[in-house]
């Protein structure tokens, strides 16, 4: 009985180890602002523009994400009677429809960057 119980546990640690392992490969790598130009700067090798290439990608994903969290709000705001009053240029309904457009467009546009990196990784293979 001892002996499966510890060779369970082990199993679970293992297994736990794993998940945690493949959690963080899907994570893409953190650039300080430093290493992002030094990165710019020196890439060359199909590593170095893969991680250019991921970098940009999970920058496009974030700025989907505002996108997203800005028309969710112009929705909401849309639905508040007291908004309704405001149809001034600076009303908060404007501003989320605009800061909505800007970051779903500035995806698009940082989305080419990480293809043309990935395109750049292949070439230097």
């Amino acid at each position: 009985m001892k002996r499966t119980t510890v060779f369970l546990s082990l199993i679970l640690v293992l297994a736990a180890a794993a998940f945690t392992q493949a959690t963080q490969a899907q994570k893409p790598e953190k650039l300080s602002k430093q290493q992002l130009l030094s990165l710019i700067a020196t890439a060359k090798t199909p590593a170095e523009h893969t991680r250019l290439a991921q970098y940009y990608g999970a920058v496009a994903q974030d700025y989907l994400a505002q996108s997203k969290e800005h028309e969710e709000m112009a929705v909401q705001y849309k639905k508040n009677p007291a908004f309704k009053i405001s149809k001034s240029v600076g009303g908060p309904v404007n501003h989320c429809e605009y800061l909505a457009q800007h970051f779903k467009e500035s995806a698009a546009k940082i989305q080419e960057l990480a293809q043309e990196h990935e395109r750049m990784a292949k070439e230097a293979e």
